[in-house]
């Protein structure tokens, strides 16, 4: 029976456990331990893509057998909703037992709530498993849209922006932005984007920014007097192509999912998505063709981690920890980049971890539809969040339907 916040979610489990092999346990962190079990967490996390809701499903089955801490999964529709919930929380002086345990969360959310004190910590690098992270090679997993993490979240997805097209229909996608506007053009109603503020819609304007904008570095600064002059390019992309969209921009797909089914049904000729493995994922569940390919944009193309926090009310922070370590877990995190699974990127260090959990990411195949990550090109970093916050309100003034 559902207690203390009734979601009317399934009850799930998570914990974490350290192996043979990997970071000793402190004497702290077994005290940790102690507190977490028998514990529940309420994660707040996005549940529009079934694949990721089974995988929290996985992980809380795992968790529950190592530590026997209950994991409800909050199925969110965005994150700004459980943001929302802790700062009504904060307002109302509740500054213990919160409804929000763990947030999956990053940019302008983590922004909000870091900027308002609203977050527990610091803590992720005092995680048993932090050592793992690959902190030099991904420098994404402790600076969250510029703006560093100080502890106070922990990564546990890598992303990266691609594009996907159907080679039985389209052999030769468009390689440059520039060549997408040209093909957009010439191919009226085949393509599209999630509708902002869904994430994946402002990544593609993101995207286009970063190819338009005379000074891309200038992202990595707040928004500030001349942002009408900077932003004005990506308006001229924008409006050019809008006319061209699929169903003439009347109507947008909501989300990842949704523009994927378009690709799958064969409305639209190029889709994308914020993660390399999507379509090898798809197609092996059957739900995308086999000649489905990807591809990325010559300069590079967005890229982040994805990252859980702990709001600074939450009711059990030490199950918390043990959740966001588990996700750290070199199983768990070779289960994420399974391509059968979600074909997430790690954030570990492969040559930081022992022969057997090296194994398991070794022995992964990547997909028919996957490329190499040699082949991603550069990682574009994510904007400061004041540039997204601004353009999602404009995009909305100038263009924006009703859901």
């Amino acid at each position: 029976m559902l207690t203390r916040r009734h979601f009317g979610q399934i009850t799930l489990a998570g914990a974490g456990l350290l192996l043979a092999g990997r970071p000793a346990l402190a004497a702290d962190w077994q005290a940790t331990l102690a507190a977490a079990q028998g514990k529940t967490v309420w994660w707040h996390a996005w549940g529009g893509d079934p694949k990721i809701n089974d995988f929290i499903a996985w992980v809380g089955t795992l968790a529950q057998e190592r530590h026997g801490v209950t994991l409800e999964h909050v199925k969110l529709a965005a994150t700004a909703d459980a943001v929302a919930r802790v700062l009504a929380e904060r307002d109302a002086g509740q500054t213990t037992g919160g409804a929000v345990d763990l947030i999956w969360i990053n940019g302008e959310n983590f922004a909000a709530m870091q900027a308002q004190g609203l977050l527990h910590g610091p803590f992720a690098e005092d995680l048993p498993n932090w050592p793992l992270v690959d902190v030099a090679g991904k420098p994404a997993v402790v600076t969250d849209f510029t703006l560093p993490t100080e502890g106070r979240e922990s990564p546990w997805a890598m992303a990266q922006l691609v594009f996907e097209h159907d080679s039985a229909r389209l052999p030769v996608p468009p390689a440059t932005l520039a060549a997408l506007k040209t093909w957009i053009l010439a191919n009226p109603g085949r393509f599209t984007y999630p509708q902002p503020p869904d994430y994946l819609g402002l990544t593609f304007l993101k995207q286009v920014l970063y190819g338009v904008m005379a000074d891309p570095a200038l992202l990595q600064a707040p928004a500030g007097a001349d942002y009408a002059a900077q932003v004005a390019p990506l308006w001229d992309f924008l409006d050019a192509v809008h006319p061209a969209l699929w169903r003439s921009a009347r109507a947008f797909p909501a989300s990842e999912p949704a523009l994927g089914q378009l690709l799958a049904d064969g409305e639209v000729d190029i889709a994308f998505a914020f993660n390399p493995g999507r379509a090898s994922a798809e197609i092996a569940a059957g739900n995308l063709a086999d000649t489905v390919r990807t591809f990325v944009l010559a300069g590079g193309t967005i890229g982040n981690a994805s990252f859980v926090a702990i709001p600074f009310n939450a009711a059990e922070p030490e199950a918390a920890q043990v959740v966001a370590n588990l996700l750290l877990d070199p199983e768990v995190q070779a289960r994420a980049q399974d391509p059968a699974i979600l074909g997430f990127q790690t954030v570990l260090n492969l040559n930081a971890l022992n022969a057997a959990d090296r194994a398991r990411f070794d022995g992964l195949a990547l997909g028919v539809a996957t490329l190499p990550p040699a082949a991603l090109g550069p990682a574009l970093l994510e904007p400061h969040a004041s540039w997204m916050t601004r353009i999602a309100e404009d995009w909305q003034a100038r263009y924006g339907v009703a859901p």
